[in-house]
């Protein structure tokens, strides 16, 4: 069977299934070609791997991190369908995503084998086949985007690719691993327990592996961790990670059962009685094989350093995350991971062959090092780099161009700009659209928040840790503080005012000033005082470091773009309170100062004179929508019970399209299996809301919204000088916010 299209994706996995819906959505005829029953990789049920990105499970500096635009939209409406981390029902997600996009034209079981090309460095059709309906479909396209995680689709074109770690030389990477550690990373299987409630057996398999102490780490081992939990499972770090994959598998496979033998009979653990084992995974979660070569290659350096980009189109902040190549077979630690201070940009240059000249790249197989590769490998990350490439797509077939005319030709800003119109998050980007009519209006609200004060409440806890909080000022003198305290014996408290050493980062690694302040017993308030003045507007910290004899008061008031942070410990990360690198190997060291996942994470009561005004409407058209250095959004005042916004013009406008963008905590990992997670909806995002044009006619409504991106198309063009949008307060502990009002006619 032949079918033509637009552009034709190779690989279903979460960047070729954002790469495809951002094309469809944008008009192109897709065809999205997978080789499993099911969409997501490594996402989907059939591995069971959480989505992680840059927010790296909140143990890293990274706030408000998780990725934008449609990889957003998905993990969003994830947690309002499954915050239980059900993959079950996040397969059914994904495919509905999919089959909504009448422009997609979805092939699964499908394997591509075969292409032709109309020239050296072009492909013009490629084949594949379903095994369930033993169909040959010819696929035919101008473009094509191998997401296919192995990049079976450049390797069968001849596009220029790399497997194994590059020696220290070649780009000067200084933790470039050595050949004793390995050169790529392994696979990995996971198992999923459940309780019965009553006693359950277990026969192992007679491919089981029958000595449990050949893992070194057996005894880590236990009743409780199942998933991907246990993703230090791994193996085939040492073997060809692409036509090995097979061998790989049965090696897991007799490690999974062996281990759950160990569980279930060794008598160590009587907790397993009741417990069986309800599944295991058939196919294993890869992390590494093919790389291919676009006309950059990310390193170590990109990362570490933040370097800017002029074409610039996604992001990364996951650890450069590197595992032994002998994986649970090591005597080594499964991983090691270095943080950077911050999120770094992603350039277009690496989401394309450089020899292939219709070929787009994205996932795990971009033109990055393999040390860099340790950080893009991630799925949210690679879903985020798979629509700018979707993007990219639109403006190739709107203009008649390959990949790298795009840069050549000068449409990298335009496709910048589309990308942060559609919520894509581009670290140092502003939007400035002058087709957006919100630009040219008068913009008034029913109130402003001055933030003067995070009133307190009846909660107190022990300063049992070093406790921040994140709080964002507008350039100039440092306002003075006010917290409150209990305690019953006479001590001290040292306290730090601190700022991040680059503008946009969130790692508190300058120290401004330092204060000792005595408390007496039966003291409740400590005032505050800095001489610092700031050169810039900046998230300031205001550092109490640990002193347990002191109990802190809190607030159960939350705020758009306000964070209390936490000096502590989360092992999953490799945050152990303080990175600290062996010398010479070109990462950073520096503390960790992370938020705590709700219910927990209140901020510190807090009284500031004079109080904060970066609140404002003016945020509403800054071209940023989250907070970054500021908060970038308009909230209300906190005794504003029924807050609105009006634009106005002076002359008649005619609008068709409004797009809303509100606050679903971009802090939220939002990990999409076997976590489980508080609540289904974010405590800052406004749920419901009202439309009216200048004559006070109801043009639109919102009841139950739960999702960052509102694009409203009205069922008609309307023709008003003014719109005013009545919203209601999430909660009566957060004020209504919103990121950005764009209007279009």
């Amino acid at each position: 069977m032949s079918l033509a299209g637009d552009l034709v994706i190779v690989g279903g996995g979460l960047s070729g299934l954002c790469t495809a819906i951002t094309a469809a959505r944008e008009g192109l005829k897709v065809i999205l070609v997978q080789d499993r029953p099911v969409l997501g990789g490594n996402s989907s049920s059939e591995v069971r791997l959480w989505v992680l990105g840059a927010t790296s499970h909140m143990g890293n500096n990274n706030r408000w991190a998780r990725e934008g635009g449609v990889i957003d939209e998905i993990l969003v409406e994830n947690m309002f369908r499954n915050k239980e981390g059900n993959p079950i029902i996040f397969d059914a997600l994904l495919l509905d995503k999919v089959i909504s996009e009448p422009n997609i034209n979805l092939l699964l079981n499908t394997a591509i084998y075969e292409l032709e090309k109309s020239a050296d460095d072009m492909i013009s059709s490629i084949k594949g086949f379903c095994s369930q309906n033993s169909t040959e479909y010819i696929l035919k396209a101008p473009l094509f985007c191998d997401s296919s995680g192995d990049g079976i689709l450049g390797f069968l074109a001849g596009a220029a690719f790399r497997m194994g770690a590059e020696a220290k030389e070649e780009f000067g990477e200084k933790f470039a691993p050595t050949k004793e550690y390995g050169e790529l990373l392994g696979h990995s299987l996971y198992f999923y327990s459940k309780d019965t409630g009553k006693p359950v057996k277990f026969v192992p398999p007679e491919f089981a592996l029958s000595d449990i102490t050949k893992i070194p780490r057996f005894k880590s081992f236990n009743a409780k961790e199942h998933g991907c939990k246990l993703w230090w499972i791994e193996y085939g770090g040492r073997l060809d990670t692409v036509h090995d994959t097979e061998k790989i598998k049965w090696e897991l496979w007799k490690v999974v059962y062996g281990v759950w033998n160990y569980i279930k009979n060794s008598g160590n653990f009587p907790e397993a009685e009741t417990l069986t084992l309800e599944w295991v995974g058939m196919i294993p979660g890869k992390r590494e094989s093919r790389r291919f070569e676009g006309d950059y290659m990310l390193r170590q350096q990109d990362l570490v350093e933040q370097k800017q980009h002029h074409d610039a189109v996604a992001f990364g902040g996951w650890s450069i995350d590197l595992h032994p190549a002998d994986g649970v077979f090591s005597e080594k630690p499964g991983c090691n991971q270095w943080h950077g201070k911050g999120i770094y940009q992603i350039p277009y240059r690496s989401l394309y062959s450089k020899n292939i000249k219709n070929l787009f790249l994205t996932g795990r197989i971009i033109s990055a090092s393999h040390i860099a590769f340790a950080s893009t490998r991630v799925m949210a990350t690679g879903a985020h780099m798979g629509q700018a490439v979707g993007m990219a797509a639109k403006l190739a077939k709107q203009h008649n161009l390959l990949p790298r005319d795009i840069l050549e030709k000068d449409y990298i800003v335009q496709l910048q700009k589309e990308l942060l119109k559609k919520g894509q998050f581009i670290p140092g980007l502003r939007l400035n659209d002058e087709k957006d009519l919100a630009t040219l209006a008068v913009i008034k609200t029913s109130s402003e928040l001055i933030l003067s004060e995070i009133p307190k409440s009846e909660l107190a806890r022990p300063l049992s840790t070093g406790t921040a909080q994140m709080i964002p000022l507008k350039k100039g003198k440092i306002p003075a503080f006010e917290i409150f305290v209990k305690t019953e014996s006479r001590t001290e408290l040292d306290v730090e005012l601190r700022i991040s050493s680059r503008q946009g980062n969130h790692t508190p690694d300058i120290t401004l000033e330092k204060q000792r302040i005595s408390i007496e017993p039966g003291k409740e308030s400590i005032e505050i005082n800095f001489e610092s003045i700031l050169d810039e507007d900046a998230y300031i910290f205001l550092v109490l470091n640990k002193n347990s004899a002191i109990n802190l008061v809190y607030s159960e008031k939350r705020v758009t773009g306000v964070l209390s942070v936490f000096n502590h410990i989360n092992e999953a990360v490799s945050n152990f309170g303080k990175q600290t690198p062996p010398e010479d190997i070109g990462v950073d060291e520096f503390e960790f100062w992370c938020p705590q996942r709700r219910p927990e994470g209140q901020n510190i009561a807090i009284k500031m004179e004079p109080g904060l005004m970066c609140f404002s409407a003016n945020n509403l058209r800054n071209g940023v929508d989250r907070p970054t250095t500021q908060p970038n959004a308009w909230i209300a005042d906190f005794q504003d019970n029924d807050p609105w916004i009006s634009l106005e013009w002076e002359q008649v406008q005619d609008i068709k399209h409004i797009d809303l963008f509100f606050d679903t905590d971009f802090d939220h990992p939002m990990e999409t299996v076997l976590m489980s997670h508080p609540e289904s909806v974010m405590p800052f995002c406004v749920q419901d809301y009202e439309i009216y044009d200048d004559q006070n006619n109801l043009i639109f409504r919102e009841s139950g919204n739960y999702r960052s991106v509102n694009l409203i198309e009205l069922p008609e063009r309307i023709h008003t000088k003014s719109l005013t949008i009545k919203l209601k307060n999430p909660s009566s502990e957060v004020p209504a916010a919103l990121f950005a009002v764009r209007c279009y006619g």
